[in-house]
């Protein structure tokens, strides 16, 4: 749930943006529109002897001698021997390819948030999605629309309205991550500044990795949370999540396809534009005039999540000392809710509040370190296993669900901070699992 309201906030407060990749593509043409690989091997038909080429760069059953780009390289070769284009040849495959299937769940997202979307994908596709009359698309080879629009799609790898300005090849590689160009400081810029949500592409992609990775350096000097996601339709295990997390600050929302993944941001959306003008208002003077949240608002589940979203779309840091002031006094107003007569679900919203902030925040280093342990252990030793007098079964079912989102190095620190201080059977057996 608050992945996707924290995503949804960020779309409220115009500060989201959407990384897509070629699977994104293939998800609204219903697998149409086809992979990196795939093309290059359509782009070998257009050659004298396609069979020969492609067993050479793309043997069945072993593994590729080059990388795409360089085998884009090689085809780039041998088609201008035959006097032929390979960006107009390019341009044309994907020119042809068109909208399939029912997309009403994105097209309404599209249409109704203010958003940014940078796309290494050639074709024009998520502009349809957008309606022309409200976005903007901005690629190589084109001046930059001064003009306002709603949803902006930067096209960093070209598009088929510029051919000759596309980075297909080896050489317009290197090129791209090694120039200054308008793009690559406008990428920059959008990555740290914006909710980030990657869609369609593979986690071992080295063009997503190289983009990220200046993003990560950024983050980890300012301690900001993670806003980074990585939408992936297939099970990504817990060794991968974590590396990730560890590397580039990505949270992965997996077993999740993309139009799945736009449905629950549509029904989160109405819950967080609501809040939205409220919420920053109420941060402000949290913050900066000494006000407190009221005991009513902080026994409600979705409010930490509006607290922690407010304090990102007004620019603070976690380690901020005024947040981590009001954190501090915030988990402590609900440790003291759990000891109130039938609190039961302030114990429930206690663990997923701890959960969700050690996934987004790197304990070590910070200063709400203690006050952060202090509660995950009166959570841990108030919940039980079993439906026990006294002990809260729904706190187990929140830490048991949510131990692995927690970033790995919280882990350790919650572990030995655990074993430390009680013998509680059912805490035990949540920090043992890793």
């Amino acid at each position: 749930m608050s992945a996707y309201f924290e995503i949804a906030y960020a779309a409220a407060t115009k500060r989201l943006c959407l990384f897509t990749g070629t699977g994104f593509s293939k998800a609204i043409t219903e697998n149409a529109a086809p992979g990196w690989q795939e093309l290059l091997e359509l782009l070998c038909e257009e050659l004298s002897d396609p069979a020969a080429i492609k067993n050479v760069l793309f043997p069945v059953g072993g593994k590729n001698l080059l990388s795409l780009e360089e085998s884009a390289q090689v085809v780039d070769i041998e088609l201008s021997k035959l006097g032929k284009d390979i960006y107009g040849l390019i341009a044309q495959k994907i020119g042809a390819i068109n909208l399939s299937g029912d997309n009403t769940v994105i097209s309404e997202f599209f249409t109704k948030n203010a958003i940014t979307l940078i796309t290494t994908n050639f074709d024009k596709l998520a502009e349809e999605l957008a309606g022309a009359g409200n976005c903007q698309s901005i690629t190589p080879g084109f001046p930059v629309p001064r003009s306002p629009s709603r949803v902006k799609v930067y096209h960093v790898h070209g598009s088929i309205d510029s051919p000759q300005n596309m980075v297909v090849t080896s050489d317009d590689y290197f090129r791209f991550i090694n120039g200054h160009s308008y793009f690559s400081r406008k990428l920059s810029t959008i990555l740290h500044e914006n909710t980030v949500v990657i869609l369609g592409y593979s986690l071992g992609d080295t063009n997503l990795k190289a983009i990220i990775n200046d993003y990560r350096s950024f983050s980890k000097t300012h301690i900001i949370s993670g806003n980074l996601f990585f939408v992936s339709r297939s099970r990504v295990d817990q060794y991968i999540k974590d590396y990730y997390a560890h590397c580039y600050g990505i949270r992965v929302l997996d077993t999740l396809e993309v139009h799945e993944f736009f449905k629950r941001i549509n029904i989160s959306m109405p819950e967080a534009t609501k809040c939205v003008v409220s919420s920053i208002e109420d941060i402000k003077k949290v913050l900066f005039k000494g006000n407190t949240f009221t005991d009513h608002y902080l026994k409600v589940s979705s409010s930490f999540y509006e607290i922690v979203a407010s304090v990102a779309a007004i620019g603070r840091s976690i380690n901020d000392p005024r947040v981590v002031t009001a954190l501090e006094a915030i988990l402590s107003k609900k440790v003291q809710f759990t000891n109130e007569n039938g609190a039961w679900e302030q114990y429930e919203h206690l663990a997923q509040w701890l959960i969700y902030l050690g996934s987004i925040l790197e304990l070590n280093g910070t200063s709400i370190r203690d006050t952060y342990l202090g509660a995950v252990l009166r959570s841990m030793t108030t919940m039980s296993n079993t439906q026990y007098y006294g002990y809260s079964w729904h706190a187990y079912t929140s830490w048991s669900y949510g131990w692995s989102k927690i970033i790995a190095s919280n882990r350790g620190i919650i572990k030995a901070f655990i074993k430390a201080r009680t013998v509680s059977a059912d805490a035990l057996e949540i920090v043992n699992r890793g």
